[in-house]
């Protein structure tokens, strides 16, 4: 236990300087081949878990410290620690046993003592601390504070349950590959291995529990992918039909891609800024059987790319501040800055002028985020139908909500749709 919590403390530590928390796992396990699948597993869940809850553990430790802990790998310590004692369902002790073992480790002699003293005293005394913090919103939600903010003036009736549904385990949803199975064969190879799942959708399953994809039948034989079930609506949307043509403006890691080529034989184009996240692309068309043209490039510099024959439909997956999807990427909501949200939203206004040049008319764009700030998704879609006189927006269908918002659930994370039909 010691060692996950120390290597959890460092991922911590490595997203609070500005890093990613999806680039930190790779190249842990290269530095410590020896480290099982539970032990990366536990060190996963504590990175984690401690930056979904890091605003409710940073206002405990502050509460028990009469100073501020100069030391950054202490406190993370502190903070991982912490999360074991509130949120998973170690043995207290050992937790404390362990940290303070770990603390003395760091090489600072007032580490072990502290640590040994706070975490004791936390066991001893947590009900009535809870009720003497003082909770400000950021320790009580577990958010920066100007998050909390923009939600509350975007959704003022349901920000909290959107910032607690974002502090949650998201569940794991497959799409089943309907070119090899169909949803009810494929639920009857769970059912058969013990697993138990529902139907979501058209071609969802939500697994009763969490499993290593290896553990999931035909998975390298391309029957199914994982996919949360509020990014599966894109077919029902957009309707492809063989023979059409198609563009995934910005593809990687290619879900959506592979999901519109499952629904119908369509000649798919898709492009992505990075020729490295390309490859991630290319590896999920391979695992499933598919085929698309992979184009490197910026979409919004269409002479670099486009063949000068339109689109039937085009789909722009914009980047995004993805607060629809926090609870998948805890770190973003401590790497994002309010300024941010203006940058993406200029971003976005850019593609969708250069790529309704490629839509032919009475063509299709569909406008898509993983982001529940208005910036991204109302305030970009209205200007530009203002400004678009053959641009006209198609009704919010069903799961929806009338302005396409699809808010997150324990079934699906949280998107913004915007059908626009050309012409």
């Amino acid at each position: 236990m010691r060692k996950n919590q120390q290597l959890a403390s460092d991922i911590v530590l490595a997203v609070l300087s500005g890093e990613s928390l999806s680039d930190q796992f790779s190249p842990l396990w290269r530095a410590y081949p020896a480290l099982g699948a539970s032990d990366r597993g536990t060190i996963q869940d504590l990175s984690y878990g401690t930056l979904r809850r890091l605003g409710e553990l940073q206002a405990y430790a502050a509460f028990m410290t009469r100073k501020p802990i100069a030391d950054d790998r202490v406190k993370a310590l502190l903070w991982v620690s912490l999360y074991q004692l509130l949120h998973t369902r170690n043995a207290p002790h050992a937790v404390v046993n362990e940290a303070v073992n770990a603390a003395q480790e760091t090489g600072r002699p007032w580490a072990k003592p502290l640590v040994n003293a706070l975490l004791r005293r936390f066991l001893r005394e947590q009900t009535g601390l809870k009720s003497r913090i003082s909770w400000t919103e950021e320790a009580l939600y577990s958010y920066p504070s100007w998050w909390i903010e923009r939600l509350k003036r975007d959704h003022p009736q349901d920000y909290a349950p959107i910032l607690a549904e974002g502090n949650r385990h998201p569940p794991m949803t497959l799409r089943v590959n309907r070119r090899k199975q169909t949803q009810e064969s494929y639920l009857e190879k769970l059912s058969e291995l013990g697993m138990a799942a529902t139907p979501v959708g058209e071609a969802g399953l939500v697994l009763g529990q969490p499993v290593p994809v290896e553990r999931l039948p035909g998975f390298g034989e391309g029957w199914v992918s994982v996919q949360d079930y509020g990014a599966q609506l894109v077919p029902a949307l957009l309707q492809p039909k063989d023979g059409m043509r198609i563009c995934d403006a910005c593809s990687a890691p290619g879900g959506k891609t592979a999901h519109l080529l499952e629904t119908a034989a369509v000649h798919m184009t898709a492009l992505d800024v990075s020729a490295q996240r390309l490859e991630r692309v290319r590896g999920t068309l391979d695992r499933l059987g598919l085929d698309a043209s992979l184009k490197a490039a910026d979409a919004e510099n269409i002479s670099a790319w486009w063949d000068g024959e339109p689109y039937d439909s085009v789909l722009l997956d914009a980047p995004c501040s993805a607060s629809g999807v926090v609870r998948r990427h805890p770190d973003s909501k401590w790497l994002r800055r309010d300024q941010d949200i203006a940058q993406y939203a200029r971003h976005q206004h850019r593609l969708l002028d250069a790529l309704w040049r490629v839509v032919k008319p009475c063509g299709k764009l569909l406008y898509v985020t993983c982001s529940l700030f208005k910036a991204e998704n109302e305030d970009v879609i209205a200007p530009f139908c203002e400004r678009t006189r053959d641009a006209r927006l198609a009704p919010s269908a069903f799961p929806l909500d009338t302005a396409g918002r699809w808010m997150p659930s324990a079934h699906n994370d949280g998107f913004f749709y915007a059908l626009l039909h050309k012409g």
